[in-house]
């Protein structure tokens, strides 16, 4: 017990977390001594932490197989949790797989086998039926965000994973609505809910913008104005309606970036890469960005167009006000529209005339070096206030992926910094650096 607190000091002071909030704590207690369980909390409330340390404190280090998976329903989720696990320290290892990246590529990173399996449906289920590890020694189960998978189409997949799985003792299911019910084939006998979607200690706002015509784009863009320089998420149902608004936004001078499930995954990360380091500070997406996703705190959403049901406008929402800050939810509602039954408390608000916000003082760079070239977070830094000239001030968040790097420049210096530190060697690799 006590080298298990010791541990936990360590990951939490790795994460630079000071202590777990109340469902962490209670998640850990339940999971600890209960073999099924239903883990309900809001958006951003910390559910990946709130398992991964009672599973990683039960994993046998001298087990060479897979012992954990985690099932979820985004590449970028799976990104994500893999992400955590990599910063948690613990020397266990931990792979992601999922659609878009050959499966090629996944077969090679689990001849060495990890502890804990991070993937999409569709790609587990495929690895599973070919065989390409032993199940033997999977124990424990995660579906995490199951009630996601299943609406947009996994539950075929999801229950050949069921089937292939027999040696599975322990399941734990995670969502931030309770919307759907569990379905039969997860075989749940007597599971344990955590409920913590009832805590009201968040401080969100909703308000209504009415559009004087069904073409919402001019009120956007004076919500936009009345806003002002903060972080934020624009929500559309379709990717045709994000490429209207983007063009839009563009030619009203108002920087962005789009996430939608069309997009290549390589942009796709990269859109979440500069909205994290600023580069953008707003993001036009569908419902694949309401959950799951590692950004920063953003302080409002707009619904221009609104959501089909009550549990995505929930989800939607749930980007903002997290952690017990505050945020608004934006309704932009044509005056002659009426809104779904799930949207009510609303107060209208007139908007203000206000400027254009000031474009980002950042941009982003692509470093062609990563993690398996052993170079680290200081590596960059240090390259770049010695050979790039660059202060503490100018130098924004970097971010290191397997074989690449981003790195966040204050815009009047990026040419200057190219210049001097494109082509030159970072741990022993000569490395290219490109404005993106």
């Amino acid at each position: 017990m006590k080298n298990d607190l010791e541990n936990q000091a360590k990951i939490l002071d790795k994460l630079s977390i000071e202590k777990l909030n109340a469902m962490q704590e209670e998640t850990q207690s339940v999971m600890h001594s209960n073999k099924e369980v239903v883990l309900l909390s809001p958006t951003g409330t910390g559910k990946t932490l709130a398992y991964l340390l009672p599973i990683i404190s039960e994993l046998d280090r001298e087990c060479n197989e897979i012992q954990v998976l985690i099932v979820v329903p985004s590449r970028e989720l799976a990104i994500q949790i893999e992400q955590v696990i990599r910063e948690m320290g613990t020397g266990f290892k931990a792979n992601a797989v999922y659609g878009g990246r050959p499966g090629s590529k996944d077969k090679i990173e689990l001849k060495h086998r990890p502890a804990i399996l991070i993937g999409t449906p569709g790609r587990i289920a495929d690895h599973l039926r070919n065989g390409i590890f032993q199940i033997e020694k999977i124990s424990r189960l995660v579906l995490d965000e199951f009630d996601k998978s299943l609406e947009i189409g996994f539950e075929k997949e999801m229950k050949e994973i069921m089937e292939l799985l027999p040696f599975v003792q322990n399941k734990l299911l995670t969502s931030a609505t309770y919307e759907v019910e569990v379905p039969d084939f997860v075989g749940l006998k007597n599971p344990v809910t955590i409920n913590y979607l009832t805590d009201t200690t968040t401080q969100l706002t909703i308000k209504t913008i009415l559009s004087p015509s069904k073409d919402k784009l001019p009120t956007l863009v004076k919500l936009i104005r009345h806003i002002g320089n903060q972080p934020g998420i624009i929500f559309c149902n379709f990717k045709d309606t994000i490429q209207e608004v983007s063009d839009y936004l563009i030619e009203n001078g108002i920087g962005h970036g789009c996430f939608y499930g069309g997009m290549e995954q390589k942009e796709r990360e990269r859109a979440l890469i500069k909205f994290r380091n600023g580069t953008h500070t707003i993001i036009i997406a569908t419902d694949l960005a309401a959950r799951g996703l590692d950004i920063p705190e953003i302080k409002f959403i707009i619904h221009y167009q609104l959501p089909n049901r009550s549990h995505e406008f929930i989800h939607r929402n749930g980007r903002t006000a997290r952690m017990f800050n505050d945020g608004t939810a934006y309704v932009i509602k044509w005056e002659k529209e009426n809104l779904p039954y799930f949207i009510h408390d609303a107060m209208f608000e007139a908007l203000n005339v206000a400027p254009l916000p000031q474009s980002s003082n950042w941009q982003t760079l692509f470093i062609s070096g990563g993690r398996k070239d052993k170079i680290s977070k200081s590596d960059i830094a240090g390259l770049f206030f010695k050979q790039g000239q660059l202060s503490k001030e100018e130098l924004g968040t970097i971010e290191i992926k397997l074989d690449c790097a981003f790195v966040s420049v204050t815009a009047s210096k990026v040419n200057q910094v190219i210049q001097l530190v494109d082509n030159t060697k970072l741990k022993n690799k000569k490395v290219r650096i490109t404005l993106i």
